[in-house]
């Protein structure tokens, strides 16, 4: 088990932890070496002890903030996911689009109606 020296509030610790987490050890204990330096610059000298549970304190506050923010979106993807599965479920939409433009239609029916009226003067003119 590998031993570690981290520093919080300027003292050194040796800790030891699993293989492969020195890491994050180091991680989290630079987040409250961080909360101490904070702290200690607004409070100025506090007993070690006060120091350390303010530290604690305040990122198990910061903690509790992240857990609800990811079960507030845990509940966002879940209903996102629903939805999902209720629109993939519907049969699809028929959309019809005109093949022939409006324009095109009325210029082909005066065209029609104009072979109509040839064909027949046609028909007349055979008689």
């Amino acid at each position: 088990m590998p031993e570690v020296t981290i520093k919080i509030g300027g003292r050194s610790f040796d800790v030891a932890c699993q293989d492969g987490e020195q890491d994050f050890l180091h991680s989290a204990a630079k987040l409250l070496d961080d909360e101490i330096s904070v702290m200690a610059d607004q409070l100025g000298r506090v007993p070690e002890a006060r120091m350390l549970l303010m530290a604690g304190l305040l990122l198990a506050d910061k903690t509790l903030s992240v857990q609800a923010s990811t079960e507030t979106l845990k509940a966002e993807i879940a209903e996102l996911k629903s939805q999902i599965v209720t629109l993939e479920s519907r049969p699809a939409e028929r959309v019809e689009v005109p093949v022939i433009p409006a324009a095109v239609g009325d210029g082909l029916a005066e065209l029609a109606a104009r072979a109509e009226a040839l064909a027949e003067e046609m028909e007349q003119g055979a008689s």
